[in-house]
Protein backbone atom coordinates (compact mmCIF):
# COMPACT_ATOMS: atom_id res chain seq x y z
CA UNK A 1 0.00 0.00 0.00
CA UNK A 2 1.37 3.02 -0.49
CA UNK A 3 2.46 5.81 1.80
CA UNK A 4 -1.50 7.02 1.81
CA UNK A 5 -3.34 4.19 1.74
CA UNK A 6 -5.20 4.14 4.66
CA UNK A 7 -5.96 7.79 3.96
CA UNK A 8 -6.94 7.46 0.35
CA UNK A 9 -9.08 4.27 1.76
CA UNK A 10 -11.19 6.70 3.94
CA UNK A 11 -11.33 9.36 1.60
CA UNK A 12 -12.67 7.54 -0.91
CA UNK A 13 -15.60 6.05 1.51
CA UNK A 14 -16.68 9.12 2.54
CA UNK A 15 -16.78 10.45 -0.98
CA UNK A 16 -18.65 7.46 -1.95
CA UNK A 17 -21.27 7.63 0.81
CA UNK A 18 -19.73 4.44 2.64
CA UNK A 19 -19.81 6.64 5.86
CA UNK A 20 -23.20 7.48 7.81
CA UNK A 21 -23.80 10.99 7.72
CA UNK A 22 -23.70 11.28 11.69
CA UNK A 23 -19.99 9.82 11.48
CA UNK A 24 -18.90 12.62 8.62
CA UNK A 25 -17.96 15.55 11.03
CA UNK A 26 -15.42 12.80 12.83
CA UNK A 27 -14.24 10.95 9.65
CA UNK A 28 -13.57 14.36 8.53
CA UNK A 29 -11.46 15.67 11.38
CA UNK A 30 -10.03 12.50 11.82
CA UNK A 31 -9.11 12.43 8.01
CA UNK A 32 -7.74 16.02 8.79
CA UNK A 33 -5.36 14.68 11.19
CA UNK A 34 -4.45 11.92 8.93
CA UNK A 35 -3.45 14.24 6.16
CA UNK A 36 -1.45 16.33 8.66
CA UNK A 37 1.26 13.61 8.92
CA UNK A 38 1.13 12.55 5.61
CA UNK A 39 2.21 16.07 5.23
CA UNK A 40 4.95 15.73 7.29
CA UNK A 41 5.70 12.54 5.79
CA UNK A 42 6.54 14.38 2.36
CA UNK A 43 8.50 16.94 4.43
CA UNK A 44 10.59 13.90 5.49
CA UNK A 45 10.91 12.72 2.10
CA UNK A 46 11.89 15.98 0.92
CA UNK A 47 14.78 16.10 3.48
CA UNK A 48 15.98 12.49 2.29
CA UNK A 49 16.22 13.81 -1.31
CA UNK A 50 18.28 17.04 0.06
CA UNK A 51 20.26 15.32 2.43
CA UNK A 52 21.21 12.63 -0.38
CA UNK A 53 21.60 15.21 -2.76
CA UNK A 54 24.50 17.18 -0.56
CA UNK A 55 26.12 13.76 0.17
CA UNK A 56 26.48 13.28 -4.18
CA UNK A 57 27.62 16.81 -4.16
CA UNK A 58 30.47 16.36 -1.71
CA UNK A 59 31.42 13.18 -3.35
CA UNK A 60 31.76 14.68 -6.75
CA UNK A 61 33.63 17.34 -5.07
CA UNK A 62 36.03 15.19 -3.29
CA UNK A 63 36.82 13.17 -6.39
CA UNK A 64 37.31 15.99 -8.24
CA UNK A 65 39.89 17.29 -5.71
CA UNK A 66 41.62 13.50 -5.57
CA UNK A 67 41.90 13.34 -9.24
CA UNK A 68 43.55 16.76 -9.27
CA UNK A 69 46.18 15.77 -6.61
CA UNK A 70 46.44 12.47 -8.49
CA UNK A 71 47.51 14.24 -11.34
CA UNK A 72 49.73 16.68 -9.55
CA UNK A 73 51.29 13.66 -8.07
CA UNK A 74 51.94 12.15 -11.13
CA UNK A 75 53.46 15.77 -12.84
CA UNK A 76 56.17 15.34 -10.13
CA UNK A 77 56.54 11.60 -10.22
CA UNK A 78 55.46 10.78 -6.76
CA UNK A 79 54.22 7.10 -7.18
CA UNK A 80 53.30 6.49 -3.38
CA UNK A 81 50.96 9.99 -3.58
CA UNK A 82 49.46 8.40 -7.03
CA UNK A 83 48.56 5.46 -5.61
CA UNK A 84 47.28 6.62 -2.67
CA UNK A 85 44.73 9.68 -4.65
CA UNK A 86 44.01 6.06 -6.56
CA UNK A 87 42.27 3.94 -4.27
CA UNK A 88 40.10 7.32 -2.66
CA UNK A 89 39.20 7.94 -6.28
CA UNK A 90 37.79 4.56 -6.85
CA UNK A 91 36.19 5.28 -3.09
CA UNK A 92 33.94 8.12 -4.05
CA UNK A 93 33.52 6.90 -7.66
CA UNK A 94 32.05 4.15 -6.05
CA UNK A 95 29.70 6.00 -3.65
CA UNK A 96 28.90 8.54 -6.74
CA UNK A 97 27.42 5.27 -8.33
CA UNK A 98 25.41 3.78 -5.61
CA UNK A 99 23.96 7.76 -4.84
CA UNK A 100 23.08 8.80 -8.13
CA UNK A 101 20.39 5.81 -8.43
CA UNK A 102 19.55 6.48 -4.81
CA UNK A 103 19.07 10.65 -5.49
CA UNK A 104 16.53 9.56 -8.66
CA UNK A 105 14.60 6.83 -7.00
CA UNK A 106 14.33 9.60 -3.92
CA UNK A 107 13.21 12.10 -6.29
CA UNK A 108 10.53 10.08 -8.12
CA UNK A 109 9.03 8.88 -4.88
CA UNK A 110 8.93 12.66 -3.33
CA UNK A 111 7.32 13.14 -6.87
CA UNK A 112 4.47 10.25 -6.17
CA UNK A 113 3.94 11.25 -2.55
CA UNK A 114 3.02 15.05 -3.48
CA UNK A 115 0.88 14.50 -6.31
CA UNK A 116 -1.16 12.15 -4.11
CA UNK A 117 -1.04 14.61 -1.10
CA UNK A 118 -2.36 16.85 -3.75
CA UNK A 119 -4.83 14.74 -4.73
CA UNK A 120 -5.91 14.11 -1.50
CA UNK A 121 -6.05 17.14 -0.02
CA UNK A 122 -7.96 18.60 -2.94
CA UNK A 123 -10.63 15.38 -2.51
CA UNK A 124 -11.17 15.87 1.90
CA UNK A 125 -11.61 19.89 1.01
CA UNK A 126 -14.80 18.42 -1.26
CA UNK A 127 -15.48 15.80 1.57
CA UNK A 128 -15.98 17.98 4.35
CA UNK A 129 -18.00 20.43 1.72
CA UNK A 130 -20.48 17.63 1.35
CA UNK A 131 -19.37 16.02 -1.81
CA UNK A 132 -20.56 12.66 -1.96
CA UNK A 133 -23.38 12.83 0.38
CA UNK A 134 -25.54 10.96 -1.77
CA UNK A 135 -28.41 8.75 -0.04
CA UNK A 136 -27.40 5.33 0.46
CA UNK A 137 -29.64 2.48 -0.63
CA UNK A 138 -32.14 1.64 2.41
CA UNK A 139 -34.60 -0.71 4.19
CA UNK A 140 -37.13 0.69 6.62
CA UNK A 141 -35.38 2.57 9.22
CA UNK A 142 -35.63 1.16 12.95
CA UNK A 143 -38.13 3.98 14.20
CA UNK A 144 -40.78 2.59 10.94
CA UNK A 145 -40.33 -0.81 11.88
CA UNK A 146 -40.62 0.49 15.25
CA UNK A 147 -37.61 -0.40 17.23
CA UNK A 148 -35.92 1.61 19.45
CA UNK A 149 -32.92 4.53 18.25
CA UNK A 150 -29.64 2.18 18.90
CA UNK A 151 -27.12 4.81 17.47
CA UNK A 152 -25.83 4.67 20.65
CA UNK A 153 -25.20 0.76 20.24
CA UNK A 154 -24.25 1.65 16.91
CA UNK A 155 -21.25 3.78 17.58
CA UNK A 156 -20.51 1.44 20.16
CA UNK A 157 -20.03 -1.62 17.31
CA UNK A 158 -18.39 0.49 15.13
CA UNK A 159 -15.93 1.61 17.82
CA UNK A 160 -15.30 -2.00 18.19
CA UNK A 161 -15.12 -2.75 14.79
CA UNK A 162 -12.56 -0.11 14.45
CA UNK A 163 -10.57 -1.60 17.27
CA UNK A 164 -10.95 -4.68 16.08
CA UNK A 165 -9.19 -3.52 12.74
CA UNK A 166 -6.31 -1.86 14.67
CA UNK A 167 -5.71 -4.97 16.74
CA UNK A 168 -5.43 -7.35 13.58
CA UNK A 169 -2.39 -4.93 12.36
CA UNK A 170 -0.61 -4.28 15.49
CA UNK A 171 -0.55 -8.44 15.53
CA UNK A 172 0.39 -8.26 11.59
CA UNK A 173 3.40 -5.89 12.38
CA UNK A 174 3.99 -7.59 15.51
CA UNK A 175 4.74 -11.27 13.40
CA UNK A 176 6.73 -9.17 10.90
CA UNK A 177 8.83 -7.91 13.81
CA UNK A 178 9.02 -11.37 15.17
CA UNK A 179 9.98 -12.79 12.24
CA UNK A 180 13.18 -10.27 11.05
CA UNK A 181 14.39 -10.81 14.60
CA UNK A 182 14.21 -14.68 14.14
CA UNK A 183 16.16 -13.69 10.62
CA UNK A 184 18.35 -11.63 12.19
CA UNK A 185 19.04 -14.54 14.83
CA UNK A 186 18.02 -11.87 17.83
Amino acid sequence: MSLFGELRTSIDDLLNGRVAPGDRAEQVRQMKQGLMYAKLGVEDLRAGVSQTRMRLDRERAELVTVQRRKELAAGISDAETVEIAAKFETQHTERIAVLEPKLSAQEAELTLAERELEEMTSQLKAAAKGVGDRPAPRGPTDAELGLPDDAPLTGELNELRRASERAAKERAADDKLAELKKKMGK
